[in-house]
């Protein structure tokens, strides 16, 4: 499914890129080749596709809960690899996520407990996000222009799910004539509007705003995949679901503004010195590292969707 998602939407948009730009596009290095496919495999093996395969038993409210902390890890990884700061305010967030992810999933009496291989793959989902994110936006050298490096990630990350399909013995069991008109349309939908739409338009975002701005996405798209989730398909809605909601919402809001202020700070303090293609809204300290210095191999932050889901 995700190879059926992913790969049609990078040709799609890659060709039109390349038509458009036939005079001055150029063929990716192979260093831009090989980051591109990193950065590919970890959004969409690690991000979509583990939330894909964790869906299959965990409830898409709950997982959308799960993804939504994914400005944590952005924060853990970014104080991990690249020494970013974190302030008060962040660490506590991040106490108080963690606290929502064992309201949500921690065995009650009358209370089933999450599916343990769902749970985990919806957990790490985020994580493989992140370090995708902060690879792109940090690292990686990906070709120009960047909705160009945005379709060769999708086409590099749908072979990655196609051979990671096979390998697990998905192939063996798939058969084109048992999925109904449905699971069809579901997954021409992700693909038009998921990929095409949503990740291409935040991969623009991107490179025009500042992602505490951005990350506000996840105030609301937990709620949203909460309540929709009961409408639509009949998840259950308990009050131990509600709780974690608020809780997780609570820490994600507290972790994006906390950053965004101590962004805000950065920027205004004239001893920065800001990094124009770094993670957008986050200020590096100089040494610039030749990845940012203008080169044939101009690096362009081109992924960090909304979410994985």
């Amino acid at each position: 499914m995700g190879f059926l998602r992913f790969v049609p939407a990078g040709l799609l948009l890659a060709g039109a890129v390349a038509i458009r730009n036939r005079a001055t596009i150029r063929r990716p290095s192979p260093r831009e080749i090989l980051d591109t496919s990193i950065v590919g495999g970890l959004l969409m093996l690690g991000g979509m596709g583990l939330v894909a395969w964790g869906e299959q038993t965990v409830a898409s409210g709950i997982a959308a809960l799960l993804i939504g902390l994914l400005p944590m890890w952005l924060a853990i990884f970014a104080w991990l690899f690249f020494r970013d700061r974190l302030p008060l305010a962040v660490v506590v967030g991040i106490v108080i996520g963690v606290v929502g992810v064992a309201i949500l999933a921690w065995p009650t009496d009358g209370v089933a407990a999450l599916d343990p291989a769902g749970l985990a793959a919806l957990i790490a989902s985020p994580m493989f996000w992140a370090l995708g994110s902060l690879y792109s936006a940090r690292r990686a050298v990906l070709p120009a222009p960047a909705l160009f490096a945005t379709g060769l990630q999708m086409i590099a990350g749908g072979l990655i799910l196609l051979i990671a399909g096979v390998a697990t013995g998905e192939a063996a069991t798939f058969n084109p004539a048992a999925v109904s008109a449905t699971s069809w349309t579901g997954v021409v939908y992700l693909l038009v509007v998921g990929s095409l739409v949503g990740f291409t338009t935040f991969s623009w975002l991107l490179t025009v705003a500042p992602l505490s701005r951005i990350a506000t996405y996840a105030y609301v798209n937990p709620i949203v995949a909460v309540f929709l989730g009961w409408l639509i398909v009949g998840e259950p809605l308990t009050p131990r679901t509600g709780i974690a909601a608020v809780v997780i919402v609570a820490a994600v809001a507290l972790i994006v503004t906390a950053r965004g202020r101590a962004t805000s700070r950065e920027t205004h303090d004239p001893a920065e010195v800001l990094v124009p293609d770094a993670e957008p809204g986050v200020a590096e300290r100089a040494p610039v590292t030749e990845t940012r210095r203008p080169s044939a191999e101009t690096h362009v932050p081109a992924s960090e969707p909304a979410s994985p889901a």
